[in-house]
């Protein structure tokens, strides 16, 4: 069966890199299905649950904003966060979606409701994927 190399860099590191059956992306459009032989395509990366397929199995990460370069056989994402279910501090992401709902009251500037937009999405994203991990072991 074909596969496809999905690699996942954040600046910090190469956070992921494997052969895998399918991937599941949150697009700007909505959520990107891709397998094997897909047309080539460049899209952004919305914040939300990027989901993988690999031998029968499926992980789940939480991902940021960035860019998803698909051409052929290669998966490219290119994000500002990737982090798997047990590198997510449920505590910290709760308060982070508190903080970001609170600043939202606020009298901010187009760019500041942008930012907080952004840092709240990122948080939810990774409430789902940490709570789909408690139901799904």
């Amino acid at each position: 069966m074909a596969t496809l190399r999905l690699e996942i860099t954040t600046p910090e590191a190469k956070a992921y890199s494997e052969d895998v059956d399918f991937v599941l992306l949150p697009g700007s459009e909505g959520e990107l299905g891709v397998f094997p032989n897909h047309v080539p395509l460049l899209t952004t990366l919305q914040p939300g649950e990027l989901r993988v397929r690999k031998d029968g199995r499926e992980i789940a990460l939480a991902v940021g904003e960035g860019f998803v370069e698909i051409k052929g056989d290669a998966v490219s994402v290119l994000t500002d966060m990737a982090l798997e279910p047990e590198k997510i501090d449920m505590e910290a992401a709760e308060k982070a979606v508190q903080s970001a709902k609170a600043a939202m009251k606020e009298d901010l500037g187009k760019e500041e409701v942008a930012a907080v937009q952004a840092s709240l999405q990122k948080a939810l994203a990774q409430l789902r994927v940490k709570r789909r991990q408690r139901h799904h072991p």
